[in-house]
């Protein structure tokens, strides 16, 4: 049947250039007119959609709507973070069916011959559903979830209108754009899979070796195609603006002096206020909970000064906030010094140490710096943090310093619970009662401890405090020299109200995380270095070994790009380690707990599962200490590079440290110098069924 028989048949629906004129608003109809065969075709596909809304037409638009409304609201199911965990296919898949039915709506409403008050009126209609769903949810937590939802669904929404709005102004605009696009998507097939291919070689890649695959060994269940790889870099979080900090601190000079003065000077010629922060490491389990209280008990225990001359400041406190008109300073110190503090002497009904090793360890000993990035996954080390990734490789000299990198290195739960309590308590549920973190166990054996948590949060607190009889007992006090967390709880970072944990502010946000015109991680490592500084400053004959912790959550976000902004100061802080010869003396653990467990990657991709079950592990030891190691351990750390391991060696490997080279041998059979067996499953390794994702 020719075109004209259809017209005469169908009547005004394709009677006229006039009516193809009008199947788009952004169709052109001059363009139209002197492309026939371009017209013909338009109107071939039209003569299936009626021009006018019929009840059919009504009919498919409100099934549409009813299928974009309930698939949006089954996705906002919330419970506790096992469940989400559990239905997050589901829930992924609910979001996926509202982006299409959404998509259909949107692209029928502009494929069809409308009054433009009728197209109007129903995008008002749309945008009031819309408006309703995110006042229904828009929360951040697991339970109430609404404003993930929104970020996923638009980063999927928004990109897929743009692709289809495109292609139909360069289809109406270009001759013989059918063949373009067909050849071009045949090219981009192709570039596509072999830019997989590439990524796919590059997923299981170390420093010097790679994932491999060994006959008994376990293996990454599932299918690995790392689509996220082929996204450039900041693709997923262009819109949250600039991962940079703007100074704002320029015209205040502010330090300690030796004798604890705090001197200040400001160029504009305004005031100068002093908030002196609480030192929180004396602070009992009930005042250190994260949920709102442990930042406003911060907040509360500012004390406020008008600054007029140098001020001597209480030699308990570790930072004050200088502030001078709009701008504002931290300022940290290490207070008292190492050299004044006494040899810790645990209370025997909390003596971590056997009766046998009460006696003091003689031999050398190794410090420890331990560097906690949360959500990292071993992927993801490499992709986010090159940088630092080509300093860390610089760091394996042999005949002065050996690097150790698990490439099987598992997660024990879906968050950071289980992973941090099996490496720093040695147990998931704890049996003993009121249990302490693995630094106690470094504080009784007369190391110098220090932590520092860049989030406002007191892990003891969060993860065992359950386990204690007393919430008026501090373990800050029990286990710590040294703790630095409240100037990560001013309200310019750490929201004082509503929810702390949001995707625009505090610790697990999307966007830079600025703190007085500098990344909030910075202050961890300012603090770090001067506590490296006068440890080492101490005279050889009374220098004491130290454990010190730095906590850093630049990983712990949905869009996996706010850790780039860790990259520069880390690569810094490791190559600062490399030539001070300081790693000579040190082990240096620098690891995180699982992968992201948030975001596109985690939600819809195999390969984001398994980056959530294989956090990353290195760590490096000085020769002396690994030629002790290799020989007592029959090379049991070289084998365990390829085998199943989890953070329950992490905590014996860190135990066996704490007591070298008196060490107990029970411990070391636990650690990582010591082979695990070949072939182990998950079973035997105490990785959960539901977690596991690295089966023999």
């Amino acid at each position: 049947m020719s075109l004209d028989t259809f017209e005469g048949t169908y009547g005004s629906s394709v009677s006229s250039p006039a009516t193809t004129d009008h199947l788009l608003p952004l169709a052109n109809s001059s363009s139209l007119r002197e492309k026939p065969s371009k017209r013909r075709l338009v109107s071939y596909v039209t003569l299936f959609v009626p021009a006018r809304i019929t009840s059919f037409n009504t009919l498919t638009f409100f099934c549409l709507t009813c299928v974009w409304v309930i698939s949006y609201k089954l996705s906002l199911q919330g419970g506790d973070l096992l469940f989400i965990n559990n239905n997050l296919g589901l829930l992924g898949g609910e979001i996926l069916i509202s982006v299409v039915s959404l998509t259909s709506i949107v692209t029928m409403l502009y494929m069809r011959k409308l009054r433009r008050t009728l197209r109007r009126n129903v995008a008002v209609l749309l945008l009031v559903i819309a408006t309703a769903l995110y006042v229904y949810d828009h929360g951040e937590r697991f339970e109430e979830h609404g404003f993930y939802n929104v970020l996923v669904f638009l980063a999927i929404f928004i990109p897929l209108n743009v692709v289809i709005a495109t292609t139909y102004v360069l289809f109406m605009t270009i001759p013989n754009f059918i063949v373009i696009l067909v050849l071009s998507l045949v090219g981009l097939a192709c570039g596509v899979t072999l830019a997989l291919r590439h990524y796919i070689g590059l997923f299981d890649q170390g420093m010097f070796d790679r994932l491999q695959d060994i006959p008994g060994e376990c293996k990454w269940q599932g299918s690995n195609y790392p689509l996220v790889d082929l996204l450039p870099s900041g693709t997923q979080n262009f819109w949250a603006g600039s991962m940079s900090c703007k100074p704002s601190a320029g015209d205040i000079k502010a330090d300690f002096d030796a004798q604890g003065y705090l001197t200040a000077s400001c160029s504009t010629g305004d005031a100068i206020t002093v908030d002196i922060l609480p030192d929180t490491r004396r602070w009992m389990l009930k005042d250190k909970s994260k949920w709102q209280i442990f930042n406003h008990r911060v907040l509360d225990a500012v004390v406020h000064s008008n600054y007029t001359k140098p001020m001597l400041v209480d030699e308990q406190i570790q930072a004050v906030v200088v502030r001078c008109g709009a701008q504002s300073k931290i300022v940290t110190r290490v207070s008292p010094p190492p050299s004044r503090i006494p040899e810790f002497v645990p209370p025997a009904n909390t003596d971590t140490r056997s009766e046998k090793a009460r006696d003091k360890i003689t031999g050398k000993r190794p410090n420890v710096i331990f560097l906690f990035v949360d959500a990292v996954s071993h992927r993801q080390f490499y992709r986010r943090l090159e940088k630092s990734a080509a300093v860390l490789k610089t760091l394996h000299q042999p005949g002065k310093t050996r690097l150790t990198e698990l490439y099987r290195y598992h997660s024990l739960g879906v968050s950071t619970d289980n992973s941090t309590k099996a490496m720093y308590i040695g147990a998931i549920n704890p049996e003993r009662v009121n249990p302490l973190p693995i630094w106690a166990y470094y504080r009784d054996r007369g190391y110098v401890t220090a932590r520092v948590e860049t989030s406002c949060e007191d892990w003891s607190t969060t993860y065992i405090s359950q386990y204690h009889r007393s919430k008026k007992y501090s373990i800050g006090e029990r286990s710590l020299d040294y703790e630095l967390s409240s100037p990560f709880c001013m309200p310019e970072f750490y929201p004082a109200t509503g929810n702390s944990f949001g995707n625009f502010k505090g610790p697990f946000s999307i966007i830079a995380r600025c703190l007085y015109g500098r990344h909030v991680h910075e202050y961890g490592f300012d603090y770090i270095n001067q506590l490296r500084h006068e440890l080492r400053s101490v005279e050889q004959s009374r220098r004491r070994p130290y454990m010190m912790m730095l906590n850093l959550m630049e990983g712990h976000e949905g869009t996996g790009e706010v850790l780039r902004t860790l990259d520069n100061r880390l690569s810094v802080f490791l190559e600062d380690l490399r030539t001070s010869g300081e790693l000579e003396d040190t082990a240096l653990f620098l690891l995180s707990d699982h992968g992201l467990h948030m975001g596109l990657n985690f939600a819809f991709l195999n390969s984001g599962q398994i980056e959530h079950r294989n956090p990353f592990f290195s760590m490096v030891l000085p020769e002396w200490l690994h030629e002790q190691v290799a020989s007592k351990g029959r090379q049991g750390l070289k084998l365990n590079e390829q085998r199943l391991t989890t953070p329950f060696e992490t905590h014996f490997t860190l135990k066996t440290l704490a007591n070298w080279p008196a060490y107990e041998d029970s411990d070391f059979e636990k650690s990582l110098f010591s082979a695990v067996p070949a072939g182990r499953t998950c079973e035997q390794a105490g990785i959960g069924s539901r977690i596991c994702k690295c089966k023999v």
